[in-house]
């Protein structure tokens, strides 16, 4: 029971700072969105840093957890197209719904990490299948210096989804299928 309880109150935690920003996530804040008594959350994450990290940690298990996944949901990436609907569909993902709560949590996390190491850490990219995918493609169409080509591309998506979130609007197409050219340069 208590790792659930533990994990009820980081994904209640996600869901505050999704909507109320870093300033609204709050011990109180938390308990009310569980649906716990009021001090439940700091009876399980004492300081403000121990709620930090046990969101963070929960967030990145989550979106490991959907990277994992995902490229079973994708046809096999053979063309420029096939890659870039999997990055139209992972930037889709990362803009509605869920996704986008989480998107939200994630930069506002990523943030907060510029000035604590220990969150840094945590959210450090991760292999995933997802990211292995770009970086086979990439190998198999000849692109020199693969890692670092992989690490661009995710790095340009991952700032239109982040443009995506701000402006709130979708991710171009055309922009995606700009990057994957670039990258196979």
């Amino acid at each position: 029971m208590s790792s659930d309880r533990r994990t009820l109150l980081a994904d209640s935690a996600i869901d505050v700072l999704a909507d109320e920003g870093i300033r609204g996530l709050t011990h109180r804040a938390v308990d009310r969105r569980a649906a716990m008594p009021p001090g439940t959350t700091s009876a399980y994450f004492r300081t403000r840093a121990a709620l930090l990290t046990a969101l963070v940690t929960r967030l990145v298990r989550l979106d490991q957890a959907e990277l994992q996944t995902m490229p079973g949901e994708l046809p096999a990436l053979r063309t420029a197209e096939d890659l870039v609907n999997g990055m139209a569909l992972l930037t889709h993902e990362r803009l509605t719904g869920e996704g986008r709560r989480r998107s939200l949590a994630r930069y506002a996390c990523t943030i907060e990490s510029v000035r604590d190491p220990e969150l840094r850490e945590i959210l450090v990219p991760r292999e995933n299948a997802g990211r292995e995918a770009v970086r086979l493609f990439l190998a198999a169409h000849g692109v020199e210096d693969v890692e670092n080509r992989t690490h661009t591309l995710l790095t340009c998506v991952d700032g239109l989804v982040f443009d995506g979130l701000v402006s709130g609007g979708e991710v171009p197409r055309e922009a995606l299928e700009g990057l994957v050219a670039a990258a196979l340069r």
